[in-house]
């Protein structure tokens, strides 16, 4: 209890304003009146859950890292529980049995989202594809970054982009073998420089002012903040989490503006776009935007896009990675039996291509095994109901806030086998029955999501994550600096962090030293 006690005291402590101020006072007591009221007014058929205090709910004994919160709220109140953060509702779920109920036989009716403020700020008010509703302009977004730039055959021809990049990382550890390396710091410039090129061509890359921004503004995600928790606050901004995101917004705006504005700028001068012919994203967009009788399109939804793209892109990959290689570092038989399928496969004279990536299945049970352990998102993005429904026999109402604890799932001794074991063999000789993948076809193991909501950048994530893990495994072997151990702690934001980053010691493996330059 103490733990709890003390973050709602910091978050009190850090506002702007006084909260005792005479104004305030008298809004939150009639807010409180409005939502004791508003309470009472819900069916009795609402999940179960925890005593709440009269106008902040369970807020003053919340932890900061909600995955592990809720899964221990799980053992106590059920399969599926309420909780009263301020005047809203949440409803966590936390088997793949009601989960079903929400992704597959409810699917529609919970197909939108809920928003946060940080969230709102980053996508000009929800314009782009992970904070969007279930409406037109969503489905209209999907089907372009679907079919545009993550179609089979545009992820193929944009192939040597993938390897241009990871071969320059090889180059680079190599060049500081001995040496420390952040594996989370190498991961994320190599997997930033290939959507860069993707989106706005081969030579253009954002470097470390991108880098900066976005680990600013995954910190503003993973920061309790009242006003999500009191709507009607939001206009005080007592914490400032909206002004202080809107700030890192803004830098990150103003790169996307200066690259639409350049591309605007060379197409009216008639300057040829693309690669042996092929147009990047952010052509097809501004080409799309033109269109005016076929897409409703605009510069805010190409930035919202853009936005998803680079920063979903970027910061879940380069967590799964580094939480995969702190595990197989952990587990000297898993390093091992890696390196020997890369040995077999890629060859000890040879580098990784993609076309290896298919045949490394026990490098692809490893990352399996790591994602259900660390899932990137471990609740998922939040959904909202479109109507009143009815989940595991209670009451869902339309507009609130559920969580999909996969969390809990995946380390559920009712579904998993020794489940806090790092094992990737459990991902091993699997009939066609109980088969895992990353399409949340299996609702045991959707660390993606499932249904209509299920990432759409799952293609392009799993080939950078399996291509950067398999080339630096197979060209290196890696060790912790002298006197430090393995820490697996972990912080709940947009995507699961490390809170120690991983940082290792390279040295050679292969005896050809050609194969690094």
């Amino acid at each position: 209890m103490p733990q709890y006690v003390s973050w709602w005291w910091q978050v009190m402590n850090t506002n702007k304003h006084d909260l005792t101020s005479p104004v305030l006072v008298t809004v939150f007591v009639l807010i409180g009146a409005a939502i004791l009221w508003y309470r009472s007014t819900l069916s009795s058929k609402l999940p179960p859950g925890p005593r709440n205090l009269p106008i902040v709910g369970y807020l003053p004994f919340l932890g900061p890292n909600l995955h592990t919160e809720f899964t221990n709220m799980a053992h106590t109140y059920g399969p599926i529980f309420k909780i009263w953060l301020g005047s809203k509702l949440y409803v966590v779920i936390n088997t793949p049995e009601l989960a079903k109920t929400v992704v597959r036989d409810q699917d529609e009716t919970f197909a939108n989202r809920s928003l946060t403020v940080a969230a709102s700020v980053l996508t000009y008010g929800g314009q782009d594809i992970v904070w969007s509703n279930n409406n037109s302009s969503w489905r209209n977004l999907r089907k372009i970054l679907v079919h545009e730039v993550l179609s089979n055959k545009n992820l193929e021809a944009s192939r040597f982009l993938r390897r241009d990049e990871v071969r320059k990382t090889i180059k680079d550890v190599y060049s500081k073998i001995g040496t420390k390396i952040d594996i989370k710091e190498i991961s994320f410039v190599t997997i930033a420089n290939v959507l860069t090129s993707m989106v706005w061509g081969k030579d253009a890359h954002l470097g470390d002012e991108f880098q900066m921004v976005a680990s600013k503004i995954v910190e503003m995600f993973g920061r309790p903040n009242l006003s999500d928790f009191f709507p009607f606050l939001t206009w005080f901004d007592l914490q400032g989490v909206k002004r202080e995101t809107k700030r890192h917004v803004k830098n990150l705006d103003r790169i996307f503006t200066s690259m639409i504005d350049d591309r605007i700028k060379s197409n009216s001068e008639g300057v040829t776009i693309g690669h042996e012919g092929k147009k990047d994203l952010l052509q097809i967009l501004l080409e799309l935007k033109d269109q005016k009788d076929t897409t409703s399109l605009d510069i805010n939804n190409i930035k919202a896009l853009l936005t998803d793209i680079m920063l979903a892109g970027t910061e879940t990959t380069t967590s799964l990675i580094q939480w995969a290689m702190a595990e197989i570092m952990q587990n000297r038989n898993v390093m091992e039996r890696v390196q020997e399928e890369l040995a077999e496969i890629v060859g000890p004279n040879n580098i990784v291509e993609e076309s290896h990536l298919p045949k490394l299945k026990y490098l692809d049970a490893t990352i399996k095994e790591t994602l259900r352990l660390h899932p990137g998102v471990p609740l998922l993005i939040p959904r909202s109901p479109s109507q009143n429904c009815t989940v595991g026999g209670y009451t869902i109402p339309k507009g609130c806030t559920v969580f999909l604890n996969v969390w809990a799932i995946f380390r559920d001794p009712r579904y998993w086998d020794n489940p806090l074991e790092f094992n990737p063999e459990r991902f091993l000789a699997r009939d066609e029955t109980d088969k895992y993948d990353f399409k949340g076809n299996n609702l045991k193991f959707l660390p993606f999501g499932s249904g209509r909501r299920l990432c759409p950048g799952v293609p392009l994530a799993e080939k950078m994550q399996m291509y950067i893990l398999a080339s630096l495994l197979h060209s290196f072997d890696w060790s912790l600096p002298k006197g430090e151990e393995h820490d697996f702690s972990d912080i709940f934001s947009l995507a699961l962090q490390k809170i120690k980053p991983l940082v290792a010691i390279p040295s050679q493996r292969l005896t050809d030293v050609s194969l690094y330059m």
